[in-house]
C-alpha cells in the first residue's frame, strides 16, 4: 500500500513539474547520484535472483532515460573530484556495477558502449583468475532449476537431510550448509567446483553445459583489459568477495585484489564494500591502503559533506518502476526517502556474521 501511495505521489509531482524543478535546482547540481547494478540476465537469472539480476531490456530503458533526460554520466573518479571542487555539471550521475560477472561483458558492456556512457566495474578477482562458476551462486542456481521437488539423496555433497527444494527458504538453507561444509573441509576453489559438479549430478543437470556457457562466471583478465582499453574503469571489490574483521586479512583482500587488477593493467584506487557490509574498523584500514573512495549500498545522493569512504548509492533493480527510477535521477526520490540520517556504522563488537569466500 505504501509503495502504491509513493508511486501515485511521484506521478502527481512529475505532472506538476516538481521533477524538472528539483532536477534543475542548485541542490541537485551539488550532488552526484551513484547508481549500483549487479548482474544483467543472460537467460533466466532474473527469475532466479530478481534483486540481483536485471533483464537487458530493463537496463536499456534505464540508459535511455539517462540519455533523454540529459543527465551527465561521468566516470566515478571524475565525478567525485568535481563533487569536492564544486564543479559538477547539472544532473550528474555515475554508473557502477558490482562483482564483474561475465554477464556484464556480454550484456551491459555493449549497451553502455552504444550510449557512450562510462561505467565503473567493482571487480572481485579470485574467480577472474580461476575461471569456474562462483560456488555459492552456481549451487543456488542449480537448486532453483529443480525447485518444487524433494530429493532423498544428498550425502555425496555432505548433506545429511533430504534436499527439499520446494521453497526459497529451504533452498537457501541447503546452500548455506554447502558453503559452511566447504569452509569446514577447507576446500580449494577447484575442490568446491568438483563438489558443485557432484551436486549437478544429483540434480540431473548438465554441468559441462553450464561451464560451456560460462554461467555465473566472472570476467577474465583479457576481458577486463578490453574494458580498460575501451575507457571503462575497473576498481576494487576485494579478491575473495569478503571483508574479514581482522586488519591483516582485510588488507590482504585489498592487496590481492589490487595486484590482480594491476596484472590486468588497472590502477585501482576506489573500493566497494562486498554485499554492502561495512564496519568502523574498515575506514582506517582503507586509508592505509590509500583507497580514495568507498561506496556502500545505502540509498542517497553523494554531496560534499559525504564521507568519501561511506558514499551512498542507489541500488537499482527490476522491481523499481520507471517513475521511481526517474524520481531518484531528479533527486526527488532522495528527498522523499524515509531514512535521512547518516549511515549507521556498527562496531565489530556488536557482532559480525561470518563471510565465506566465494
Amino acid at each position: 500500500m505504501l509503495r502504491v501511495i509513493r508511486r501515485t505521489t511521484l506521478q502527481v509531482m512529475r505532472s506538476c513539474g516538481v521533477f524538472t524543478l528539483v532536477a534543475n535546482s542548485k541542490w541537485r547540481s551539488a550532488r552526484l547520484l551513484i547508481l549500483c547494478y549487479h548482474g544483467v540476465s543472460r537467460l533466466d537469472e532474473h527469475l532466479w535472483r530478481p534483486t540481483l539480476y536485471m533483464e537487458p531490456s530493463v537496463l536499456r530503458g534505464r540508459l535511455e532515460m539517462l540519455k533523454s533526460g540529459a543527465y551527465n554520466v561521468l566516470r566515478l573518479g571524475e565525478g567525485l573530484e568535481r563533487l569536492q571542487r564544486g564543479t559538477l555539471p547539472p544532473r550528474s550521475v555515475a554508473i557502477t556495477f558490482d562483482d564483474g560477472g561475465y554477464d556484464f561483458y556480454e550484456q551491459a558492456y555493449p549497451q553502455l558502449k552504444r550510449y557512450a556512457f562510462p561505467a565503473t566495474v567493482y571487480q572481485t578477482t579470485y574467480y577472474s583468475d580461476h575461471q569456474m562458476p562462483v560456488f555459492n551462486l552456481i549451487c543456488s542456481y542449480m537448486l532453483w532449476q529443480r525447485r518444487g521437488t524433494v530429493l532423498q539423496k544428498g550425502t555425496e555433497v555432505g548433506l545429511s537431510e533430504p534436499m527439499d527444494l520446494r521453497t526459497e527458504e529451504s533452498r537457501f538453507q541447503i546452500v548455506r550448509t554447502l558453503i559452511l561444509n566447504a569452509e569446514a573441509d577447507d576446500l580449494t576453489g577447484a575442490q568446491k567446483d568438483e563438489r558443485a559438479r557432484h551436486l549437478a549430478e544429483l540434480l540431473d543437470l548438465d554441468y559441462d553445459g553450464l561451464l560451456a556457457r560460462r554461467t555465473l562466471f566472472l570476467m577474465n583478465r583479457s576481458e577486463i583489459a578490453e574494458l580498460a582499453a575501451a575507457g571503462f574503469d575497473v576498481q576494487l571489490h576485494t579478491h575473495r568477495h569478503r571483508t574479514p574483521i581482522d586488519q591483516q586479512l582485510f588488507r590482504k583482500e585489498i592487496e590481492d585484489n589490487r595486484r590482480s587488477l594491476s596484472d590486468a593493467g588497472q590502477r585501482a584506487l576506489h573500493f566497494c564494500y562486498p554485499s554492502g557490509v561495512y564496519w568502523r574498523e574498515f575506514l582506517p584500514w582503507l586509508r592505509t591502503e590509500k583507497v580514495l573512495s568507498a561506496t556502500t549500498c545505502d540509498a542517497g545522493l553523494a554531496s560534499v559533506e559525504s564521507n568519501p569512504l561511506l558514499l551512498p548509492r542507489l541500488v537499482d533493480t527490476s522491481a523499481r518502476t520507471p517513475i521511481e527510477f526517474e524520481g531518484w535521477l531528479t533527486g526527488v526520490g532522495a528527498l522523499l526517502a524515509f531514512r535521512k540520517t547518516a549511515p549507521r556504522i556498527v562496531p565489530a563488537a556488536a557482532g559480525h556474521a561470518s563471510q565465506v569466500a566465494d
